[in-house]
């Protein structure tokens, strides 16, 4: 039997995780559950503060208010902190919190600060539903997360456990959203991480006894078709042709049934326009269009999405599309062209290892197994963009539900033992 390699890297996981056993808590890893549990209440209220202060991706200066927020608080327990602001691109900037020293891994911590929430949106507000469930906006995805990011580091520095390490803690100010060029936007994050071993991503979680040792990477794609226009009662003659489109909905049955097949590479048109005059708002994502049913359309547009695990799936994807396109019907021309949004996170040994660490730390909490998710469910994030630099996990922050909805909630009772875990986790790492 052929077993591919994410097969291989799933029943190595598989075995990894079925020989740990829980181990015993040393007297410094007691000492910093009792930290994260001294602090929780105020982490908690850490957190209703940031989310009530919007920062949709494009209000430049809501992001950085709650950066502004993260920053002292990681002065407090002695980072140095950096801003690097990113008006270049479009977008407000980056908070960057780091110790310096060689003990144990050097590690990259990542969050972001910005909100799919913009700030005309109606959901604005931290709002307790019961005792444990806040609706939030950004509060799941990810505010929460970069609050546990926070507070584990806080309970080290109490106990005098950040001595000599190098961590480095970076908050980006447009995952949901990233400014292009990505060689300008991401440039300080990847920057980092060539001076990591490892990296820990925050975003939401999936289940409590879930963590991401793959995710998808994301690229943009565009259809633009031509025809003649024409009256409709000579189409399909020599010349006037088939129109643009009869010719865009051929390009697309012909990506449904020959590109679509492999495991875990998706792709879907988000956006279709045509007729015989047409408008379209690409940053804005809408258009419109003119047309009559008795003229032949000269224009039109297909805007959408491509998920893939690798960097050799995504090509093969893009060149099968390349053909499909160039092969039009008559009197038409297409042309298929590709933006590079997150590269995939593949998943490695090294991302296997670190997740058989996280269960160790988890059986010892006696918190229970954590088991990798399955990459095709998850979306594409930042840690995506160092994943060939270093060894990477992520789906380390808060649990909720409704991400990117007026619906989004945290898990306020979750929160005191995800950083607990996080804490010991990080402590694990650095003290060798």
């Amino acid at each position: 039997m052929k077993i591919n390699r994410i097969t291989h890297l799933v029943l190595l996981s598989v075995f990894l995780l079925s020989n740990v056993q829980a181990q015993k808590l040393s007297r410094a890893e007691k000492k910093i559950l009792r930290s994260v549990e001294n602090n929780n209440v105020e982490a908690i209220s850490f957190l209703k503060e940031v989310v009530n202060i919007n920062s949709g991706t494009m209000n430049h200066q809501g992001v950085k208010q709650v950066g502004m927020v993260f920053k002292k608080a990681f002065e407090d327990i002695n980072f140095k902190t950096n801003w690097f602001d990113m008006s270049a691109v479009d977008r407000s900037g980056h908070l960057f919190a780091e110790t310096s020293g060689h003990k144990g891994k050097r590690l990259l911590l990542i969050g972001h600060l910005d909100t799919v929430f913009e700030a005309d949106s109606p959901f604005q507000e931290f709002k307790m539903i019961n005792d444990s469930i806040a609706h939030a906006p950004g509060g799941n995805d990810m505010k929460g997360g970069n609050v546990i990011i926070l507070y584990a580091l806080k309970a080290l520095q109490e106990n005098g456990l950040l001595k000599n390490a190098q961590i480095i803690a970076a908050f980006t100010g447009d995952e949901e959203a990233t400014g292009k060029p990505l060689a300008i936007s991401r440039k300080d994050l990847i920057e980092a991480a060539k001076r990591s071993d490892v990296a820990l991503g925050f975003e939401t979680s999936t289940g409590f006894n879930y963590a991401t040792v793959a995710r998808r990477g994301s690229s943009d794609w565009k259809v633009e078709v031509k025809g003649v226009r024409a009256h409709s009662s000579g189409i399909f003659n020599e010349r006037i042709g088939a129109g643009a489109i009869f010719e865009l909905s051929r390009i697309l049955n012909g990506f449904y049934n020959e590109v679509k097949g492999e495991e875990y590479l998706t792709f879907n048109p988000g956006i279709i326009l045509g007729g015989t005059q047409m408008n379209y708002e690409q940053a804005l994502s809408r258009g419109d269009v003119f047309g009559k049913s008795n003229v032949v359309a000269q224009t039109a547009l297909a805007y959408g999405g491509l998920r893939f695990i690798s960097e050799e799936q995504k090509e093969r994807a893009r060149e099968k599309m390349r053909v499909i396109a160039s092969n039009n019907l008559p009197q038409t021309s297409a042309e298929v062209t590709f933006i590079d949004s997150y590269p995939a996170m593949g998943p490695t040994e090294g991302n296997h290892k670190l997740l058989k660490l996280l269960n160790q730390v988890s059986l010892d909490l006696k918190q229970g197994e954590v088991e990798a998710y399955d990459p095709g469910r998850r979306g594409a994030a930042d840690v995506s963009f160092v994943a060939s630099y270093v060894d990477c996990l992520d789906g380390l922050g808060t649990m909720g539900n409704g991400a990117h909805t007026p619906q989004e909630t945290v898990n306020l009772n979750t929160i005191e033992a995800l950083t607990k875990r996080t804490a010991i986790l990080i402590y694990r790492l650095i003290k060798n």
